[in-house]
């Protein structure tokens, strides 16, 4: 086939060459036109993960037969361990008690091994701290600091103990002398003045009568969006993706941020089993973690306020700092 230029209208038309960047065997998903505070779409497909996730656990409990049937506690915000109608509707099932209760240790150790082992953010298998590799460790603090002020610690009680006790909780007072002197004697103090939940239950006592916010889908939908959102511009190069999304330039217009990881060839050869396997298991027994959450414990609006909170920190982290440009330049964004 001739590649002369032809004539249209009078006018040369060059013939069109293939573009080295845009392969036509790479798909790239459209970046927001709206907004960098936007998603793109398979940004909006992997946070849709949550919401739907609760729904149809939410679901499947009012469906499900014996899950229907199964008394339910306010108080406890459980089924009685003795007629629960699963395994995973018992606080203290295997998974709960060691992966779900240590949710955080868990993903703070797939994101360092994701780190520190995939080339795309520095030499594999250092500890080598390059530029990337700080503004990862700067968005993981932010999204810590996030959870535990929630969960842990806010100069004082968290802000789920504290949202509970403004809303009218309160720890019930304990019923014998006995039981008061144990509390004593564990450093609990009077009744009246413990101020967490955790320190409640210590106590012997019964947390209740506040509005609870679910530590459970917050700690299970934040963590896992974290490592979601940090391996998600590498998943994508694996299945011949290319994520461009939208920012905010420094004099205010909107441009594009692709994926402009560097990976030599020796490099990419090792690349796909270098620390992302931990991050997905992770994510996936979180996502699972979620569901059973959403069948078997906390009403509906606990879990949606959870769930809020959680997407409010994943806001900040991942999207604010597209629209802001210091804070990009700070933190960074994964992938570039």
């Amino acid at each position: 086939m001739s590649s002369r230029p032809s004539r249209r209208n009078g006018d040369v038309v060059s013939p069109r060459q293939p573009s080295p960047l845009r392969s036509s065997s790479t798909l790239r998903p459209k970046p927001s036109i709206l907004s960098p505070l936007f998603p793109t779409s398979l940004e909006t497909l992997l946070l849709a993960i949550y919401p739907s996730t609760l729904l149809l656990g939410s679901l499947f409990s009012l469906l499900n037969p014996p899950a229907r049937a199964a008394p339910y506690s306010a108080l406890s915000q459980s089924h009685p361990p003795e007629l629960a109608p699963s395994y995973f509707a018992k606080k203290r099932n295997l998974f709960n008690t060691f992966f779900v209760k240590m949710g955080w240790f868990w993903t703070t150790l797939a994101f360092a091994v994701f780190l520190f082992m995939h080339p795309s953010t520095g030499p594999p298998r250092t500890l080598i701290l390059t530029p990337r590799r700080l503004q990862a460790v700067l968005r993981w603090g932010l999204v810590t600091v996030w959870w535990a002020i929630w969960t842990q610690w806010a100069f004082g009680p968290g802000l789920i103990d504290r949202s509970f006790s403004l809303t009218g909780g309160f720890c019930e007072m304990l019923q014998s002398e006995e039981e008061k002197r144990t509390a004593m004697g564990k450093g609990v103090g009077e009744v009246r003045e413990i101020l967490t939940g955790a320190a409640c239950k210590l106590a012997g006592g019964n947390w209740k009568g506040g509005y609870d916010v679910s530590g459970h889908v917050l700690l299970l939908t934040l963590g896992s969006a974290f490592l979601g959102m940090e391996i998600l511009p590498v998943v994508l190069r694996y299945a011949g993706l290319r994520e461009e999304r939208a920012v905010r330039t420094p004099d205010g217009t909107i441009g594009k941020a692709g994926a402009g990881m560097v990976i030599g060839e020796s490099e990419a050869e090792t690349e796909e089993g270098s620390g992302v396997g931990g991050a997905v298991v992770v994510a996936g027994l979180s996502w699972w973690m979620l569901l059973m959450t959403a069948a078997y414990f906390h009403t509906w609006v606990e879990k949606f306020t959870g769930l809020l909170v959680a997407f409010i920190g994943v806001v900040a982290v991942y999207f604010l700092p597209r629209e802001v440009p210091a804070l990009r330049d700070l933190i960074g964004m994964p992938g570039v």
